[in-house]
C-alpha cells in the first residue's frame, strides 16, 4: 500500500514482518504499515486516544476488523477474578497496545505479555508512538511466549 502522507519521511520495510516463524505474516504486515502510516500522517506529540482512533480507521480501511478496548476476563484455577481492557483486537488475532509519550514505559512489555495470557491469542504489537516511531512483537508458540523482538524498519530522515 503507497503511503499517502510522507510528510516526515519514514518508510516501512515490509520485510520486516515476514518472518518464517511469525504466525499471520501478512496480517502482522498490514498492521505494523497501519502504524507507519498513522505515525507518517500524525507525526509527534498528541495523545494515545488520537493516535488509537487513527489507527482503527486505516486498519478498517485496510478491510481489517478492529475491536477497541476490549475487555477480557483474568482467570485464576478456572474462576474469573478480574478484567482487563486491550487497546485493541486486529482481526481476532493480534492484539496491539499504544503508547505515546517521550519514552516507553518499561511496564510496557510485561503489559502486552500479561494480555497474550490472559487470552491465549497468538501475537501481541507494542506501537510506541514516541520522537521516533517504535514497534516490538510479541508471539506464543505453543504454550511458552517468546521474547518480545523489537521491530526495525527503514527510515529515512
Amino acid at each position: 500500500m503507497e503511503c499517502s502522507c510522507r510528510s516526515l519521511g519514514l518508510n516501512y520495510c515490509a520485510a520486516m514482518a515476514h518472518d518464517d516463524h511469525i504466525f499471520a505474516p501478512d496480517l502482522t504486515q498490514s498492521v505494523i504499515g497501519a502504524f507507519f502510516e498513522v505515525y507518517n500522517c500524525l507525526g509527534y506529540g498528541f495523545l494515545e486516544h488520537v493516535y488509537a482512533a487513527a489507527l482503527e480507521m486505516e486498519l478498517a480501511g485496510r478491510g481489517h476488523i478492529v475491536g477497541r478496548e476490549v475487555s477480557v476476563p483474568i482467570r485464576y484455577k478456572g474462576r474469573e477474578i478480574a478484567r482487563q481492557r486491550l487497546d485493541m483486537i486486529v482481526n481476532g488475532i493480534i492484539i496491539v497496545e499504544l503508547k505515546a509519550g517521550p519514552t516507553l514505559p518499561p511496564a510496557s512489555v510485561r503489559q502486552v505479555f500479561s494480555y497474550l495470557r490472559a487470552t491465549d491469542l497468538q501475537i501481541g504489537l507494542l506501537f510506541h508512538f514516541g520522537p521516533k516511531p517504535s514497534v516490538r512483537r510479541a508471539d506464543r508458540r505453543g504454550t511458552m511466549l517468546s521474547a518480545m523482538n523489537r521491530v526495525d524498519g527503514d527510515f529515512e530522515g
